[in-house]
């Protein structure tokens, strides 16, 4: 599979993307390190997965952390990894994110949440391709990496909040992924590939959307972008009834939503769980609300 067939086979519904695609499949050759930058839910992760599938490193792991999700002081160990007595509570080794990555690539989501006491270490594994565990021995990375961050890093870099050594290092190769209300273009065909692929992932064959549904959805500015498509799709197939074609109603904008009434949210709350086989985060993310609102939520109306 050609580079550019690798990249559209994992971003197969933007049209408009197809000149950075080209771009992309260049960069997937290099071993420099490479920046995502955009809002969120606009596809950032799937590109870098897409250069990963592209690159001479395809065969490797693809290792990607959410930094965002790791408090500070698990930074640096959940990375570099640790030997055996490196700190208290330290009793078995662990390779760490880098090691884990070797002959593939390491994608930090969300960079700009990086520590900037750990910065020093990030940047280092980039200039130097090597690291330390802690407690252990300097050793040599075999990765590629992939910064994922929010499209005003740069303007964090200003405000001291991150690394200007650390950015410089990071932009040589940088793309952009501009918010879906910028390139209205690809709604038909987005809207397509997630009802197609909603189709294969829950077995049910030929879904498609009323037209009052499409009409609204190709006007909407999507501020939640492929993500928040997704997840509105997602909800409308947990709501139907029998094999109607998806009705879904515009999104609230922070308003009260009117079906918002305890048993139907109940009924919501069930049938979410049940689709995602009890992933609470999954469910969550369907829901449109927060893990911590779906367990309130849950032991509100005394689920399990």
């Amino acid at each position: 599979m050609s580079g550019t067939a690798a990249l559209e086979s994992l971003f197969p519904a933007a049209p408009s993307l197809r000149p950075l695609f080209r771009q992309v499949e260049r960069a997937a050759r290099s071993e420099a390190p490479v920046l995502i930058l955009g809002p969120g839910g606009s596809g950032r992760s799937t590109l870098a997965r897409a250069l990963h599938a592209a690159s001479p490193r395809a065969a490797g792991a693809l290792v990607e952390v959410d930094i965002a999700a790791l408090p500070a002081t698990l930074f640096e160990s959940e990375l570099f990894g640790f030997e055996a007595g490196a700190f208290t509570g330290a009793e078995r080794a662990s390779a760490g994110r880098v090691a884990s990555a070797a002959g593939g690539t390491l994608v930090l989501d969300r960079i700009e949440e990086v520590p900037l006491g750990g910065q020093p270490k990030l940047l280092r594994l980039l200039a130097e391709r090597r690291f330390a565990p802690l407690g252990g021995a300097d050793r040599s990375a075999d990765v590629r990496f992939v910064g994922i961050g929010a499209a005003d890093l740069g303007e964090r870099v200003r405000r001291g909040a991150f690394r200007a050594d650390l950015f410089y290092r990071l932009e040589v190769l940088t793309f952009s992924l501009p918010p879906l209300e910028r390139r209205k273009e690809d709604l038909p065909a987005t809207l397509d590939y997630f009802l197609a692929d909603l189709a294969v992932r829950t077995g049910r064959p030929g879904l498609a959307l009323t037209e009052r549904a499409r009409g609204w959805m190709l006007d909407y500015s999507w501020p939640g972008n492929l993500r928040q498509v997704r997840n509105v799709l997602e909800r409308a197939l947990i709501e139907r009834a029998g094999e109607a074609p998806l009705d879904p109603r515009p999104p609230a904008d922070g308003r009260p939503r009117p079906e918002a009434l305890a048993a139907v949210e109940k009924r919501q709350i069930e049938a979410a769980l049940a689709y995602t086989r009890g992933r609470q985060g999954r469910a969550a993310e369907v829901l449109g609300i927060s893990r911590k609102t779906l367990w309130e939520k849950r032991r509100k109306y005394g689920l399990p």
